[in-house]
Parts: C-alpha cells; structure tokens; sequence
C-alpha cells in the first residue's frame, strides 16, 4: 500500500521560514560571488564558458580593462593578466572587495559611477570586458578602444528571472520584457563604430531551494525587485516559502548572450 506524504507541521514550517529568512537577511551582499548560494540554489551555466574565453583573451591583451567588475571575483579568475589591467566599480563595497582581490596582482581599480565617460583616454585599451554590465555605454567603449581592439562581454539577456520577478511584481509589459534585446546590443554596438564578430544567447535554468536563497538573491541582485527589503515582502515571502515546501523548488529562467566586437583598424594614410 502506497503511504501518503506527511502533511507539513505549520508550526515547524513556521520556525524553518523565521530562521532561513534571518540568515539570509544578515548575511553580507558585497562583492559579485555567489557561493553562499551553494546548496540553496541552482543554475545552469551558458555553454560558451565567459571566464575561460575571458582569460585566454587577457592572456594575450597588452592593456585591458574590465568595466562594473564587482567585487573583482570573475576577473581574478584569469591566470594570467594583462601588463595593464585596470578595473571600474561604482559600489563601495564592491570596491574595497576588488581593491583587495585585484591589487595584489598588479590590477588597478578605479571608482567610476558607471556613467559615461568613462575616465581614460581615446584606445588607451585593446581589450575591455565585462561580465552582466548594468549599461552598455557603446560609444564610450569604442572611445577607449584602439584601433583592432576588442569588447568581449556577458550580459543578461530579456526577461531574466522574471518567473521570480512576477510573482513578487505582477506581470511586467512587453517593453520591460523586451529589454535586454541582444540584437538592439547588435545594433548598438554597430552604431557606435564597431564590428559585431560574435552574439549568442541562451535561456538556462534557475532553481531556487528554499526562501533564504530568494531574500539573499534579491537583497544581492538589487535591480530584480527594487526596493526589496524582506519586511516590505514578508507575506509574499511567507506564501513562497510555503510553495517550496509543498511542491519543491522555485523554478525560473536565467537569460544570458555573448557578444563580442571590435574596433575596425585605422585607416592607413595614402601614398603621397
């Protein structure tokens, strides 16, 4: 005979929501790793792996900047530097945690309020990067190019997360669905001089194991839901909790793409 699963104890469960949401609420944001996820969530990693491509392109860079790095995580990973390597960040934790990760290594970081312009010289770079950037600013970006330079980045691609978005926010519209379009990145890029080589996207799946790895990715990921706070959210956070319990993991869908472009060369003067 087949046994029915025991049903949830409401106090138990109660208890189990108290403690996951204080822990994830306390725990500190800063920097761009995500390890305290570990265990508590899932998600798929696109196939083109950004960080090894990354690397092997900084490997071979004579000056290469890394723009909105975060706390420096995913440009640390590169075994290998650049003779130049600078970094920009806006967040000040953010900036102390790649002060600290980077400088050993030899990397300068630069506190930038990720608004045009950027503060560097015309081609001073043959290589920027840039790994989930808030904004694009194509024209800066091909200011701080050489000529045959490159712009390799990772970014969030339209209707990221919004499984989870929606059901703390309502549904969004199409515009706010829509953004993010990798072909208006296309375009972007084209418009502001350079040369689209590379654009590729792909939707991924997120899992989400309990209501602490909802209030930390939302605290962490501040764009998703703004404004979010747990007291502003506790009742919808209560009823997700719940969900989890009875029916598993909160499934979404990451959106990610690949774009890279570069730099036409510089003219070559005429012959006289």
């Amino acid at each position: 005979m087949n046994s029915s699963p025991a049903p949830l104890d409401p106090a138990a469960s109660d208890a189990r929501f108290e403690s996951l949401v204080a822990e994830a609420d306390a725990v500190s944001v800063a920097g761009w790793d995500f390890s305290w996820l570990d265990g508590r969530a899932t998600e798929e990693r696109p196939s083109w792996g950004y960080a090894r491509a990354m690397a092997d392109r900084l490997s071979q860079a004579g000056a290469a900047l890394d723009i909105q790095t975060g706390g420096g995580e995913v440009l640390a990973s590169a075994p290998v530097f650049a003779p130049v390597t600078v970094a920009t960040e806006s967040w000040p934790p953010n900036i102390a945690a790649a002060t600290a990760l980077l400088h050993p290594r030899g990397a300068v970081v630069v506190a930038d309020p990720d608004e045009p312009p950027l503060p560097f010289a015309d081609g001073a770079f043959d290589l920027v990067v840039s790994r989930h950037p808030v904004v694009a600013w194509w024209d800066e970006i091909a200011r701080v190019l050489a000529p045959g330079g490159t712009y390799f980045s990772q970014q969030v691609g339209p209707a990221s997360v919004f499984e989870l978005v929606e059901y703390f926010l309502g549904p969004r519209t199409a515009e706010e669905r829509g953004a993010r379009d990798p072909e208006r990145a296309r375009a972007d890029a084209e418009a502001a001089g350079l040369e689209v080589t590379d654009l590729r996207s792909e939707r991924l799946r997120t899992e989400f194991l309990d209501i602490g790895a909802v209030v930390y990715f939302l605290r962490k990921v501040i764009w998703m839901v703004p404004g979010f706070t747990v007291d502003a959210y506790l009742p919808r956070l209560r009823s997700l909790h719940r969900q989890i319990e009875a029916e598993g993991p909160f499934v979404a869908h990451s959106a990610r793409f690949l774009i890279e472009a570069r730099k036409p060369d510089a003219p070559r003067a005429g012959k006289s």
